[in-house]
């Protein structure tokens, strides 16, 4: 998760500090110009700001009053499934709120994460969180799970919190299933995970998709993001599956690579030359990529070995981008909690 730290105070400022050294996730810090240092990032307007990192960060942590954080992302609001987390932190450091996408964007997750640093309470205020109840939204977002249909989600929810038995039917194993859910039975309302987003086994159904694929992607210096994603979209790889970008360290910092990631949302991971080298298996080779990089493939190598999984999706080359996929172990746990890390 990365997450910008905003503060407006010298206080603030100081307590962003804090929390940034406890690396808890990837954290930059934003303070306001009249309190800044010389690592915090400037800024003269806390809402200017605010629209600047709205869409470039999993999460955004406001030290200040509640009040200037709402008006600040007020404008800004879409939907939980696509907007960041959202949390306020008072200056002294003694609450921590989520108060946007506690669930699927993981506001609660890391507020209770930098509460315990902190020594703070975390003011959890979701419904289900509060009962001890199941929540749709934290076990697909823990469970890399993608929620098809918002308004099942929401249905889904409101039968846990009034009692109403929810069904389950998945495709893959699971574990700790919890009392609320009763699997293979008729229920108005249940859960559905697997690949077909059409099949329908109760009148309400919520449909998870599990999103467990890693997208290789190799590129020449200065592809834009707009290229890679036409890219992606001719190799047929499903975006709504994908996890986690791979590539080779030397791309690390490349300009469309980073914007294609931050507009799907999607975390990069590296490997060198020589790790892509040992990775086990047949993938189809290039004498000029082995000259540039150092390694005859790396859509293909980098997605086997992020993965730790089998191919599915090999090599489509084009438009100064290669990119594959490959698939993860699929391993539910309704206890699982997200990682904030």
């Amino acid at each position: 998760m990365r997450a910008a730290l905003i503060s407006v105070t010298e206080r603030g400022a100081d307590l962003s500090a804090r929390i940034s050294d406890f690396r808890i996730c990837d954290c930059i810090r934003y303070a306001h110009e009249s309190h800044s240092d010389a690592i915090a990032v400037s800024f003269s307007s806390v809402y200017d700001v605010t629209e600047a990192l709205f869409d470039r960060y999993d999460a955004l942590v406001f030290i200040c009053a509640c009040g200037i954080a709402v008006r600040a992302v007020a404008p800004h609001i879409r939907s939980k499934a696509a907007d960041p987390a959202v949390l306020v932190i008072d200056e002294q450091g003694r609450f921590v709120i989520p108060i946007l996408s506690g669930h699927l964007g993981g506001a609660n997750a890391l507020a209770e994460a930098i509460a315990a640093k902190l020594g703070a309470v975390p003011v959890i205020t979701t419904a289900t969180d509060i009962g001890g109840r199941f929540s749709p939204d934290s076990f697909a977002a823990a469970n890399l799970l993608r929620i098809t249909d918002l308004s099942a989600a929401k249905a889904v929810a409101a039968a846990v919190l009034v009692g109403e038995p929810v069904g389950l039917v998945s495709d893959f194993p699971y574990e700790n299933c919890p009392p609320e859910l009763h699997p293979g039975e008729d229920c108005r309302v249940g859960l559905c995970i697997g690949y077909d987003t059409e099949k329908k086994p109760f009148p309400v159904t919520l449909s998870l998709v599990p999103r467990d694929l890693v997208l290789g992607i190799g590129c020449r210096r200065g592809v834009s993001a707009a290229q890679i994603a036409e890219q992606v979209e001719r190799s047929c790889i499903p975006l709504e599956r994908v996890r986690i970008v791979s590539t080779i360290d030397r791309k690390a910092d490349e300009p469309g690579l980073l914007a294609f990631c931050r507009e799907q949302r999607l975390k990069l991971v590296t490997c060198t030359a020589a790790v892509l080298a040992k990775v086990p298996g047949a993938f189809r080779g290039s004498d000029f990529v082995q000259e540039t990089v150092g390694v005859d493939n790396v859509c293909e190598r980098s997605a086997v070995c992020v993965s730790g999984g089998a191919l599915v999706y090999p090599k489509c080359a084009g438009n100064g981008v290669t990119c594959a996929a490959a698939a993860c172990e699929i391993r539910l746990d309704f206890a699982k909690r997200r990682d904030v890390s």
